[in-house]
């Protein structure tokens, strides 16, 4: 049985607007039409009514993280997150120190914006600014340019944001080894000028359901995108940024801590349109997801029926729910989190592990689960052998 106390909880917030749809962009998220106003204050409302919705499942429980993403959460003022924030205490106790975290678009960044989303409750800020190149950016169909991007970092830290994280890919349309590199470089200064602590870098893929993957850009060579990814990963861990996850690289003390919880396969609710949830009780571990399209979500939630659907885990589907998580890290987890997350016995994982062993992938260590830099590698390799036969 499943002791779901013991098990920590965040929430996620989706705010699924944006001012542009990006062509590489699979989240669920819509640009405005015309000069329709975004319905800020009916969507707040919607997504106090859903989380009220949820309060049965996780009584006595208090939330440790929480992260507004989307989309663009940043089109939201500062009044109005303000508010969201207010309205999920009154709900639910939230810890004196959790982490809460928005995303926050720098080609509409501003010095007291900031200052405002910092006085409201937020206290780490996560830029999207995927490059420093003018015409890569351009071609990704972002809103910024290079001047603003760097802009936007300085007016975060000066409105007195101490947790910045820099979201960054590789792998671009035309991108070279030397382009990366520039554009790594680039960040690195700013993190070191400014003490950012966190980066989120991660290589370009071609997503179904996105204008890339219907109209196909022409992307760097496989073995460009290795030299990309080598070069990238000795640059960051050289600048003392240590790799933690595949796609993350922190200073000491500033890893996401909403994001782990999601790879140590902790719980989260999920609430706004298209959002997922993940939640385990005494029965099990259920999946939740909310109607995708914004006025539909907002009509259901107000209704009292936010959910799109939902699912119980099958006993035979955990193994690999959890491996699809844990084992994006690097220190992967300990082996009792698997017993005690998933309430399965870590027999069941032993033919999976030898053959883990002799490809490479897994530390031989019986106390943890943790990859191997050829098993981060070939991560989908690996998680191929949890896979329910």
């Amino acid at each position: 049985m499943i002791r779901p106390e013991a098990i920590p909880l965040a929430l996620y917030i989706h705010i699924p607007w944006c001012e542009r749809k990006c062509p590489y962009c699979d989240f669920n998220s819509h640009a405005p039409r015309g000069s329709e106003p975004i319905p800020e204050q009916q969507y707040i409302d919607a997504l106090l009514r859903d989380l009220e919705h949820e309060l049965p499942l996780v009584w006595g429980r208090r939330i440790s993280s929480i992260f507004i993403g989307g989309g663009t959460p940043s089109l939201f003022s500062a009044d109005g997150i303000a508010r969201l924030l207010q309205g999920i205490r009154a709900l639910l106790p939230v810890t004196s120190n959790a982490e809460i975290s928005l995303e926050a678009n720098p080609g509409s960044a501003d010095a007291g914006r900031f200052r405002a989303y910092r006085e409201a409750g937020i206290n780490r800020l996560s830029l999207g600014v995927q490059s420093f190149d003018d015409g890569h950016l351009q071609t990704l169909g972002r809103i910024h340019n290079s001047e603003q991007a760097q802009q936007a970092v300085h007016l975060a830290a000066a409105a007195g944001f101490e947790r910045i994280n820099l979201d960054l890919m590789f792998g671009l349309p035309g991108q070279t080894p030397e382009q990366a590199a520039q554009d790594l470089a680039t960040a690195l200064a700013l993190d070191h000028a400014l003490q950012l602590g966190h980066l989120s870098w991660y290589q370009l893929t071609l997503e179904p359901n996105t204008l890339f993957h219907r109209q196909r850009p022409v992307l760097p060579a496989d073995d460009h995108i290795a030299a990309m990814q080598a070069q990238g990963i000795q640059q960051l861990e050289q600048a003392g940024l240590q790799r933690y996850e595949i796609s993350a690289y922190s200073r000491p003390g500033q890893r996401c801590r909403h994001n782990l919880n999601y790879w140590e396969f902790g719980d989260y609710i999920g609430i706004g349109a298209g959002a997922h949830g993940k939640i385990s009780s005494h029965d099990g571990i259920q999946r939740r997801w909310r109607h995708r399209h914004p006025r539909q979500y907002m009509q259901q939630a107000l209704a009292g029926q936010p959910l799109s659907g939902e699912q119980v885990l099958a006993r035979e589907d955990l193994r690999l729910e959890f491996m699809m998580n844990a084992l994006r890290l690097r220190d992967g987890v300990a082996m009792t989190l698997f017993t005690e997350r998933t309430r399965l016995s870590s027999d069941s994982l032993q033919a999976a592990l030898g053959e883990a062993y002799r490809h490479g992938w897994l530390e031989q260590n019986p106390e943890r689960l943790q990859p191997t830099a050829a098993g981060l590698l070939w991560l989908n390799d690996l998680l191929e052998l949890f896979v329910p036969e």
